[in-house]
């Protein structure tokens, strides 16, 4: 939305803030890149100071931790209280946990990734665990899996799928996964749902599955507890309610991008939260201005670039499969080029 603002030469209201819980925009799309070994933080990372003193706006170092809709406030985690003319959400999900849980396995969620980094470097520095966990089955598991796998080699990794590896995707692609996991060294345990923690082991049914020292949580996208008590209209999983506009079913005033919004043709995915920004920047902008908004319209087929963590990827679009070193080096020029675009100097 910067970007878009930056490059129309549009300057947002005085006093406008963004609020983010670090001084840097961590890009997902580089994120087993990184962990593998193949790119640095500084790569990964988007630097919010230098957006932010181009547009005037105050860059804020903060969570948002509740909603007052009615009344236009949100809290923070450390600053308090901040009360808004207008309001643009995009603060996420969160992995859910096991429905028991006695903590005697380390959890890891793999969101924020800044958290997460730095437990992988605790592990990458010596203190690996010698029995490590992936819960879930879906894009990012596998990504995961693949990056730790290269990089922590001392430890025995599992990953656990409550259905079959990538449910829902193309045959071609859970095919080619499934292979290359298991060819490197990975336990896959399809059709099983981990409900229960105890006694060091991961349990499904009753019946104990694993015994482990960590687990990392990469399941599907769970909302913030905040959300449903913000006074905004959820659906029923707990997910802010947009019209086409993306703003918010009850308060026009508040919009809503990426995982924290519920929109129908939008699924919880990176590339549709990307798409969101464009229309986020135009209808904010057009909000303030009194002017006409534009409508989302999310796109009918997506691209699925999944890194095998040495240098090659998985691609799956429009129902044509493909993986090596080639598809690797095409990720590396889109994600690349994400990246060229979204750095502003000083």
């Amino acid at each position: 939305m910067m970007r878009r603002w930056l490059d129309a030469g549009y300057r947002p209201p005085a006093g406008t803030v963004l609020i983010n819980p670090g001084r840097a925009a961590w890009y997902s799309g580089m994120m087993p890149g990184l962990l593998a070994g193949r790119y640095t933080v500084d790569e990964c990372a988007i630097a919010l100071a230098p957006w932010c003193r181009a547009l005037g706006i105050v860059l804020v170092e903060d969570s948002v931790v509740a909603l007052d809709a009615a009344n236009r406030v949100i809290t923070l985690a450390h600053t308090g209280n901040l009360s808004y003319q207008c309001l643009s959400l995009n603060t996420g999900s969160r992995q859910p946990l096991p429905a028991l849980n006695d903590g005697s396995i380390g959890l890891v969620p793999a969101k924020p990734f800044s958290a997460f980094y730095q437990d992988w470097q605790r592990w990458h520095q010596g203190s690996s665990p010698r029995q490590l966990g992936i819960l879930g089955g879906g894009a990012a598991a596998v990504e995961l899996a693949l990056a730790l796998r290269r990089s922590l080699p001392e430890s025995e990794l599992h990953v656990f799928s409550g259905k079959e590896l990538l449910h829902g995707q193309a045959f071609g692609l859970i095919q080619r996964a499934r292979k290359l996991l298991l060819a490197r060294g990975v336990e896959l345990h399809e059709g099983i749902y981990i409900d229960q923690i105890r006694q060091g082991q991961v349990v499904a049914g009753g019946r104990p599955v694993q015994q482990l020292e960590a687990l990392v949580l990469a399941t599907g996208a769970a909302a913030l507890d905040w959300y449903q008590g913000s006074g905004l209209v959820c659906d029923d999983r707990g997910f802010i309610c947009v019209s086409d506009t993306l703003q918010s079913a009850s308060s026009p005033e508040v919009f809503a991008a990426g995982d924290c919004a519920a929109h129908a043709g939008s699924k919880k995915s990176g590339v549709y939260s990307v798409r969101h920004g464009a229309v986020l920047a135009q209808n904010v902008r057009a909000w303030l201005s009194g002017d006409a908004l534009d409508d989302y319209q999310p796109q009918k087929q997506a691209l699925a670039l999944l890194s095998t963590a040495d240098g090659g990827a998985l691609m799956h679009y429009a129902g044509w499969t493909l993986g090596g070193q080639l598809m690797g080096k095409w990720k590396h020029y889109l994600d690349q080029g994400f990246m060229e675009k979204h750095r502003v100097s000083d």
